[in-house]
């Protein structure tokens, strides 16, 4: 069957096989696009604007205070690339060199003129500047360019709201945006209006109820609040869900490793290739929101989880900081953490520090020291042979792999098996052919060292953790601890 597109027919493949959850979200999101002038929103808006983002023909705009001119442009290019994911079709980029962002309108007055003319030439609808801004300088940036104006922060928001699936996760991302909303909530019309604080029009409202009244911004401003403090609640009890998953798997001490790094770096299509989970892999930022947690085993056969984690970005806003702390939490409390970096990008070690930032402030958060670190070059097949040899001397314990190839994997699972904690107790039993159980146990849990079967039952020496040990203790002809 064929189907037209702008660019030529396209032959569709159809067949019966069933497609995993996976392939059926990818699928989704290949196919929903959003349509242009098929919005019956109301004009009359009669509550505080929500500032719905409606992303479709672009102007970006940077700042560029420190560092190089090609820093400020990779920059500005990953803002590209996180527009056209949110939806968007970018049309120009601007850069003003200046030692700080001018307080009033984030761009000198020259380029917002500048601005202006080029908005109004390219018919754009939506600005996004390469920053946070401040309410008064988003309100006189509209003011004078006469559309809407987005900071970074609303972006990221805009496409974790897109992007998330669990319950979970779209509480977290309501609360950022909720977090972000409340200081830039403004007036529309006449709802700045007071409502009368007694008696409309009367002084006689009695004691205590007389007075200006509250106005319709306080009002919207304290429903915010309220819905806030009902999302914190709701994720106060999946946490406590999420801790008590955790604890149960460190009760049963199964090591965990916890993929880190920035956004698109490749972590999910490393799980895959480590554990063959089937999960979500996309070419895109922030493809993975909800963490996934996969089985696997050293080639000793001892088990560990492998978590998947949110990609990180440069100046990620502290609202999503705060939001996904659960789901971070996962990296903090891990055994080993496997910091993925893209190692085909323009610039991976500006990643690496940003990823490691974060890390920094979660780790600062928690009072806690984070777990030791082990750096993974990934997309090495498609990476500039002179950036790797940079990345060798930046990381030299680093190891390169091509997650899409396997190339290296076998020496990441080896890695990942020399660094993981190996049980402290070593043991040496006799255990009866009717305490099968136990042995399976060490064999899963343990690190046999060496096995016999003698008529009186399974001679056993392993390595084992306390909980065996004590299980093992009556069939014990020999103990130690290591």
């Amino acid at each position: 069957m064929t189907e037209p597109t702008r660019n030529g027919p396209v032959e569709a493949e159809f067949d019966d096989r069933e497609l995993s959850p996976g392939e059926l979200e990818l699928a989704e999101r290949a196919s929903l696009r959003r349509v242009a002038g098929l919005s019956t929103e109301l004009t009359d808006v009669t509550e505080v604007e929500y500032r719905r983002l409606r992303l479709e023909r672009v102007v970006l705009v940077g700042v560029w205070t420190e560092g190089t001119a090609a820093q400020s442009e990779e920059s500005l290019a990953e803002l590209a690339r996180l527009a056209e994911t949110a939806g968007s079709e970018v049309l120009e980029g601007l850069i003003q060199r200046r030692s700080k962002p001018d307080p009033a309108t984030y761009i000198g007055s020259g380029k917002v003129r500048e601005l202006a003319d080029i908005v109004v030439a390219t018919g754009a609808d939506t600005v996004v500047c390469d920053g946070e801004l401040s309410p008064s300088q988003l309100r006189q940036l509209e003011e004078k360019i006469k559309i809407k104006v987005i900071d970074r922060t609303a972006l990221i928001l805009d496409i974790f709201a897109q992007h998330a699936r669990s319950k979970e996760g779209k509480a977290q991302v309501e609360l950022a945006q909720l977090h972000y909303l409340i200081p830039r909530l403004r007036g529309w019309g006449q709802n700045l209006a007071r409502q009368a604080g007694g008696r409309a029009g009367g002084g006689n409202g009695g004691v205590g109820l007389r007075g200006p009244g509250e106005t319709k911004l306080e009002t919207d401003r304290r429903r915010i609040n309220k819905r806030v403090a009902k999302l914190r609640s709701e994720i106060s009890a999946m946490d406590t869900i999420r801790a008590t998953k955790r604890g149960r798997r460190v009760a049963n001490e199964v090591p965990s490793v916890a993929l880190v790094g920035y956004t698109n770096a490749g972590k999910s299509s490393v799980l895959n290739a480590i554990t063959g989970a089937g999960v979500l892999v996309e070419d895109a930022l922030f493809a993975t929101l909800d963490p996934t947690t996969r089985r696997s085993a050293t080639p000793d056969g001892r088990a560990y989880t492998l978590t998947d984690t949110v990609g990180f970005v440069r100046h990620l806003p502290h609202q999503l900081v705060d939001a996904f702390r659960s789901t971070l939490d996962e990296a903090a409390d891990a055994d080993l953490l496997l910091h993925v970096v893209d190692g085909s990008v323009a610039a991976p070690e500006d990643q690496i520090t940003a990823v490691r930032d974060v890390l920094a402030e979660i780790a600062e958060k928690r009072s806690e020291t984070l777990p030791p670190e082990l750096v993974v070059i990934n997309k090495i097949d498609t990476a500039d042979e002179v950036a790797l040899a940079r990345l060798r001397n930046l990381a030299p314990d680093a190891l390169f792999v091509s997650a899409q190839s396997g190339q290296g994997i076998d020496a990441l699972v080896e890695a990942i098996a020399d660094r993981l904690p190996r049980p402290e107790i070593v043991v040496e039993a006799l255990v009866p052919y009717t305490r099968g159980e136990l042995v399976a146990r060490a064999h899963a849990d343990g690190e046999v060292l060496a096995e016999e079967h003698v008529p009186e039952g399974t001679r056993l020496r392993a390595r084992v953790r306390p909980d065996l040990a004590s299980a093992l203790d009556r069939y014990a002809t020999h103990a130690s601890g290591v």
